[in-house]
């Protein structure tokens, strides 16, 4: 056995041999395969454009357990890989390199920009896949799919088709999320992110009072010249000239009742100047989207709000554009929040959209589909939302319009692909209604399917409920192209078929696609079946799936994923797999949590804390990343990614390596655990013992309590069998061959876990090797079976024995030191191991007592007592240590009891200062104790 174990030549190796033969197959593991256990698990397929993060490391080690367990346990097993097409992120980076050779896709035109995708996709495109098999992981490669493969693309055309005959899918203009670099986004592909920004207070004249005060102004016979008007910011002196005093004379009627002519025109009336000169009244409202306020089509207080009721149907004039809007009463205006007066923008606001359709009220949309602003801003018309901002609210404070301006924090939405800040905007779009979920919904509470950890379903409960009509069209060119077309007679229908010969109502040939492609979660929700085979007709049958394959592997057995795609993916695999074939999709669902850094911090470029898996994995090991994110996978616990905890793990295989070391220094290979009839007492003990571990084991990966199965490995290994198995076989030399056919089983029993590292060590001990051997992953996993209760029994009081002695020894500062003699009591009888205690304790004789032995060092444990005689023993310094450590404990306890007897500090100390102040003061009685009863021993 070589003195080292090379990780990266190991894992190379044995993934390529174990791939090749085909074990990750469903038929790689069919000389074990049992009638009627069927297992399949879904891959969350990463996007074409992704490469290997340390979430995505956690979710394939999982499923990789998994699936490696299941099929070592005789199950016929599916793990499905595939890769996302990632409509935006693909469009993104191939758009990138192309404006980096200044070419504009627009140039290309539609075709030959999805030659150059396609491109892209095969020669740089899934590196993500090579990246995974780094992992050790173990999906049916033969079968990937690709959300764009032809077979996958059939199977979207046919769900869309179907949701579209039965009313589910529509087309109308609804308010949508709109990105102006990606388009519509759906809900939860907003992120929401706090902002520290402004609360602008704008002033709305009102009309009614202007246009009476405005004609009593004008009917006077002198203009009032250099009146002096509040501006709110800064104070500047305005003339009202007879001239421009009868223009407005002149036209104020058309433009208060709204026949305004044209822009221009509308900009010689200074309405504004004339308001203030005349100290006229005004409402206040306030908006952190001050540009929007050209959309603004009322202004709305509560019904029951005294201070406005006289005000309701009365109107206020549009500072700048001077457009008339009305005042008025609706509900939903919350009376205690800021003046309780509101502008009513229906086009660019989600509650004002909903309040415009109960008013009836006019849907001005006042920028395009890239954020540029237009004719209904007046001179703003051309610029951008978000840089017309500033200039907007500089030109409100020159005419007196603003009232103050405040610091104000939010929430605002941004792309989850780009960062840009989101809008509310009315589009045209293709939305799939709600009540599509609810036959899914209704399954999933009568029980036909389970969360991990279970409070996962209120979540979904809550989601599902309120679940919103689904915007399903991208403004794209890379997607499945939405497969709706239009007649030149005004026809439209939805069809499976790539290119309909003609229009099925006119016959005309004369006829265009829908340009937009399809929510790439459209595709992705019907994973957990198109990749089964239902709606790919022909393509790739009997290469990526076959016949029988629905029958046998849906629904899934399970699934496995971050809770963060809960509504991304899984609902939509839910309520779009149940609507094609009547059942939800998974049986199982478990919801792992993130994986952040050290200190709790979510991972991310900017803070620097970002985890590369593959740079783990090149320091230490795939076995050590993986058997490290595993024993952190506590059910509903965010895991701290910390290096102390890889080291750990190394310390682990190191430690498995040198036990096999120790056994191959007593034998050339082991015989298998089922091919031998253990006989030994110490191969009884660890053969009992390693039953226990594939119980919990067994356990607690059925019940996906994934970390507690890593830890009963662990504990098993490297506590049980390393620390005390191998230490206690040199006391009995016959049990090494059983050790070792324990070990070997035990390495089965890792594999799922560590599949490199166990396979290297079995065919070590097996004198084998995997290059002329099948692998334990196609071997059956160990079952549980009968503990022996009394040999374990017999050693846990040996092992009691040997503690007990060493601690005793160590009282008197013989720590590791051989002794003459020691006496034990005990109602057990323990004779036949004594050879076990006398040679790990180092001890040459030990007599068995009835009664304390006088003038001696005591140990006193749950089942013994152990006596060593101090007959010349120097014991002097040993209680001059004591007696320093009596006093110091002493004097600790007094200060933290009179520390906490002070009722003054009790009461302002931090209640997590009290509660260390007491731990530390139980924990210093309890060493005292320990002290003076060491104390009393020696007579002192």
């Amino acid at each position: 056995m070589a003195d080292f174990y090379d990780a990266k030549q190991v894992e190379e190796k044995f993934y390529k041999i174990c791939e090749e033969r085909g074990y990750f197959e469903i038929e790689g593991n069919k000389n074990i395969q049992e009638n009627g256990k069927n297992f399949c698990i879904m891959m969350p397929p990463p996007n074409v454009t992704g490469v290997l993060h340390i979430g995505h490391s956690l979710t394939f080690t999982l499923q990789d357990i998994m699936t490696r367990y299941k099929r070592m346990d005789g199950y016929r097993t599916l793990w499905q890989p595939g890769l996302d097409h990632a409509g935006i992120a693909t469009q993104n980076v191939v758009e990138k390199q192309l404006l980096a050779q200044n070419i504009k896709k627009e140039e290309l035109g539609r075709e030959k920009f999805l030659e150059k995708v396609w491109e892209w996709k095969e020669r740089s495109g899934g590196q993500i896949v090579h990246q995974m098999r780094r992992l050790g992981i173990t999906p049916a490669w033969s079968r990937e799919r690709f959300t764009m493969d032809e077979g996958l693309k059939k199977a979207v055309k046919k769900a869309f088709v179907n949701l579209y005959e039965k009313g589910l899918i529509v087309r109308g203009n609804y308010m949508v999320n709109w990105c102006t670099h990606d388009g519509a986004l759906s809900d939860v592909e907003v992120e929401h992110k706090q902002n520290k920004g402004k609360l602008y207070h704008i002033r709305y004249y009102l009309a009614d009072e202007n246009l009476s005060s405005e004609k009593q102004k004008l009917s006077q016979n002198s203009a009032k010249q250099d009146r002096a008007v509040d501006f709110g910011v800064a104070k500047d002196r305005v003339n009202l000239d007879q001239n421009k005093a009868n223009y407005h004379k002149d036209r104020l009627g058309e433009i208060l009742d709204g026949s305004a002519l044209g822009v221009h025109e509308r900009e010689n009336f200074d309405f504004n100047d004339a308001c203030q000169s005349e100290n006229l009244p005004y409402l206040v409202v306030a908006t952190t989207r001050p540009e929007t306020y050209f959309g603004d089509t009322a202004v709305m207080v509560n019904p029951n709000d005294e201070r406005y009721k006289h005000l309701i149907g009365k109107s206020v004039i549009l500072p700048i554009i001077k457009r008339e809007i009305p005042i008025i009463a609706d509900e939903h205006v919350d009376m205690s929040f800021g003046t309780g007066i509101v502008k009513v923008t229906p086009a660019h606001d989600t509650n004002d959209y909903e309040v415009g359709k109960r008013h009836n009220l006019e849907f001005l949309t006042i920028f395009d589909e890239s954020g540029i602003l237009n004719e209904h801003c007046d001179k703003f018309a051309g610029l951008e939302r978000l840089e017309a901002r500033d200039i907007v609210v500089e030109e409100l404070q020159k005419l007196g319009n603003v009232e103050k301006i405040e610091d104000y924090e939010n929430q605002v939405g941004y792309c989850y692909r780009c960062n840009n800040v989101v809008e509310p905007y009315i589009s045209k779009q293709w939305f799939v209604k709600s009540k599509i979920a609810k036959d899914a919904i209704k399954k999933v509470n009568e029980g036909g399917a389970e969360f991990y950890p279970s409070h996962w379903i209120n979540s979904f409960n809550a989601w599902m409920r309120e679940l919103k009509d689904w915007c399903i069209s991208r403004q794209l060119w890379w997607g499945h192209q939405i497969p709706v077309f239009y007649c030149e007679c005004g026809h439209e229908w939805a069809d499976e078929a790539d290119a309909p010969e003609c229009c099925p109502k006119c016959g005309s040939k004369n006829f265009t696609q829908d340009p937009d492609v399809l929510d790439t979660w459209f595709s992705s929700g019907l994973w957990p079946i198109s990749t089964l085979g239902w709606g790919n007709d022909e393509c790739f049958k009997n290469e990526k799936w076959f016949d029988g394959d629905l029958k046998e592997f849906y629904p899934n057995t399970m699934l496995i994923t971050g809770f963060d795609i809960l509504f991304f993916w899984v609902a939509r695999m839910m309520f779009q797999s149940e609507n094609a074939l009547g059942q939800i999709p998974f049986k199982d669902i478990y919801l792992h949590a993130l994986v952040k850094d050290k200190d709790g911090k979510k991972m991310s470029k900017s803070s620097g804390n970002v985890v590369d898996p593959l740079g783990e994995i090149d320091k230490y090991s795939a076995d050590i990343l993986r058997f490290t994110l595993t024993l952190s996978a506590v059910q509903g616990r965010d895991i701290r990614f910390d290096d102390e905890k890889m080291v750990l793990v190394r310390n682990f295989t190191n430690k498995l390596y040198n036990a096999s070391k120790y056994l191959l220094l007593n034998a050339d290979k082991f015989a298998n655990l089922d091919e031998i009839v253990v006989q030994t007492d110490l191969g009884r003990y660890m053969q009992s013992r390693f039953f226990e571990c594939v119980k919990m084991v067994r356990e607690n990966i059925e019940a996906y309590r994934f970390n507690d199965a890593a830890n009963a490995i662990y504990k098993f290994l490297w506590d049980e069998f390393c620390d005390w198995g191998i230490e206690l076989s040199k006391a009995n030399k016959a049990s090494v061959a059983e050790l070792g056919s324990v070990f070997k089983e035990a390495m089965r029993v890792l594999s799922p876990f560590m599949p490199f590292i166990s396979e290297y060590l079995f065919h070590e001990l097996s004198g084998t090797s995997l290059e002329n051997s099948p692998s334990i992953m196609i071997e059956p996993y160990p079952k549980i079976s009968a503990q022996d209760a009394a040999i374990e029994q017999n050693f846990a009081l040996v092992i009691e024995a040997i503690i007990s002695i060493r601690r005793a020894k160590a009282s008197i500062d013989l720590g590791n030191s051989k002794i003459a003699k020691a006496y034990m009591m005990t109602d057990t009888e323990i004779s036949p191991f004594m050879h076990y205690i006398k040679l790990l304790a180092k001890c040459d004789e030990i007599e068995l007592c009835t009664s304390k032995v006088e003038n001696s060092a005591v140990d006193v444990s749950e089942s013994l007592s152990v006596f060593i005689p101090l007959d010349g023993i120097d014991t002097s310094e040993i209680v001059k240590r004591l007696t320093g450590q009596k006093n110091k404990l002493e004097k600790e306890v007094a200060k933290l009891e009179n520390m906490l007897s002070n009722e003054k500090f009790v009461a302002n100390a931090p209640e997590a200062v009290i509660k260390t102040n007491r731990e530390g003061l139980e924990n210093a009685k309890s060493k005292l104790e320990k002290v003076l009863g060491e104390l009393a021993n020696f007579g002192a």
